[in-house]
């Protein structure tokens, strides 16, 4: 009964070696940040706003809310082109499209709801 046991152990053990030595090979990725504000249709700061980030190709969808002063951070991402697009009280901003996220950089973002429809 231990033998399974022991074989699966040595088999994570070599994927996990392997996936060392790729990023060792490869380097780490390169990452950097993506932030910005949402404002309303008067330009005030919408807090507790919903901020969708997506890859360009519309993978991979992540989404963070906004502070009191309606800021929102993505941090750490990996560099590439991202689409972005803001939602509070059953409105959407356009999507911002193709974002650069660039290493070790902070791409600024500014983001507008329409009207309320209320």
């Amino acid at each position: 009964m231990k033998r399974p046991i022991v074989r699966a152990s040595f088999a994570v053990v070599i994927f996990a070696g392997l996936a060392i030595a790729v990023v060792a090979q490869n380097g780490p990725t390169p990452i950097g940040t993506l932030e910005g504000t949402v404002l309303d249709a008067h330009g005030r700061p919408v807090p507790d706003a919903t901020v969708t980030i997506q890859t360009s190709d519309g993978l991979h969808p992540h989404a963070t809310h906004t502070d009191s002063s309606g800021h929102f951070q993505f941090a750490r991402w990996a560099t590439g082109q991202y689409d972005v697009r803001a939602y509070s009280n059953g409105v959407f901003s356009d999507w911002d499209k193709r974002l650069m996220i660039r290493s070790k950089k902070t791409t600024q973002v500014t983001l507008r709801l329409p009207p309320s429809k209320e």
